[in-house]
């Protein structure tokens, strides 16, 4: 069995979110005090972090048709995806939610996406996704 500091086996989405906690925490971030206002500043601040990370991952895969120089950079790719992540996991945090629910609610979306292809996926239902 592995064990973490604490000396347990700790789920690794809970300890991906208080590592992320911590590290915010450092840099002066605490998504637990923010106000509304607060909220909406460091959610739109993670949604752009998180698509200059992607504009950074799409970098690491030779996607410039007419560039002969480019190469696949997977090291670099797995990089840019945890980079996502902290972003994702802050955002979330910045919601109000633990990995519980971060959980939960890919769970339940989840299920709509499988329910979506096994219908065919043909017309989009506004409201299926009420319910997550």
């Amino acid at each position: 069995m592995t064990e973490t500091r604490l000396g347990t086996m700790a789920d690794k989405l809970d300890e991906i979110f208080r590592l992320q906690r911590e590290l915010n925490l450092r840099i002066g971030v605490d998504t637990e005090k923010l106000d509304e206002s607060g909220k909406i500043e460091w959610l739109l601040n993670y949604a752009r972090a998180m698509s200059q990370e992607v504009a950074e991952l799409t970098d690491c895969v030779p996607w410039k048709w007419w560039a002969r120089y480019q190469t696949f950079n997977a090291q670099n790719a797995q990089v840019e995806l945890v980079d996502l992540l902290h972003f994702l996991v802050s955002a979330a945090q910045v919601l109000g939610m633990t990995s519980e629910e971060l959980f939960e609610v890919y769970r339940r979306k989840h299920q709509i996406n499988c329910e979506r292809q096994e219908r065919g996926y043909r017309e989009k239902d506004p409201q299926d996704c009420e319910s997550v």
